[in-house]
């Protein structure tokens, strides 16, 4: 029998990393004098181009880590530790440089279209949400087990256009201390699911310790 609520975890753990809404003030500064169709192109890109990269870490990251030769476990820890490390950033309120650094936002000055990158990625969809789903997909190798995750991907992308459709409406009505709150509690989320991974990777790579 399929544990929904599973599912439910991993919804939430990919909401949290992408935490769109704490996302929202660079987001404003990087279409900033954009006009209403522009924005609305922008909107669809950065929603495609997401779900594009969160389909393609589901279904062909085991490939990758075959093709490099990374056991799992290895590759549990090692995502485990990034995505604390962003965790911790985004405890403090912050967006780490793994998801957008100074000179990915420079870079993106000079661009007609900022909705792929740095928007897409890494902005929201980033080395922490590709590591993610790539550990969430090696729980089970069942079609079911793939199709419940895509759902949980098409989820992720619904609430991320809302808040997208939304920035105008959030940007009058959320004070940034509001934005700084949420991205707090995603960032306490995070840091429960980083610990979670490494802590199952250690014992893949050390089953002596398992007692």
């Amino acid at each position: 029998m399929t544990d929904y609520t599973e599912y439910i975890k991993i919804f939430v753990g990919i909401v949290a990393i992408l935490n769109p809404l704490g996302a929202i003030p660079i987001i404003v500064s990087l279409t900033a004098g954009a006009s209403e169709s522009e924005l609305k192109k922008i909107q669809e890109t950065v929603t495609i181009s997401v779900l594009t990269v969160l389909l393609v870490s589901l279904f062909i990251g085991k490939y990758l880590l075959i093709f490099f030769g990374i056991s799992i476990d290895s590759f549990r820890v090692g995502g485990g530790i990034l995505i604390l490390l962003m965790s911790i950033t985004m405890l403090n309120a912050k967006v780490g440089d793994t998801k957008h650094t100074k000179e990915e936002a420079e870079e993106s000055q000079s661009k007609q279209s900022v909705a792929v990158v740095p928007i897409s990625i890494p902005l929201l969809a980033g080395p922490g949400a590709i590591s993610t789903v790539i550990l969430y997909s090696q729980k089970k190798s069942s079609v079911e087990h793939y199709l419940l995750m895509s759902f949980d991907m098409l989820a992720v992308v619904v609430i991320l256009w809302i808040v997208l459709k939304s920035i105008p409406w959030i940007s009058r009505h959320i004070s940034q201390t509001g934005i700084n709150i949420f991205t707090r509690i995603m960032g306490l989320i995070l840091a429960a699911l980083a610990v979670e991974f490494i802590a199952n990777g250690i014992k893949g790579l050390f089953p002596i310790l398992v007692v």
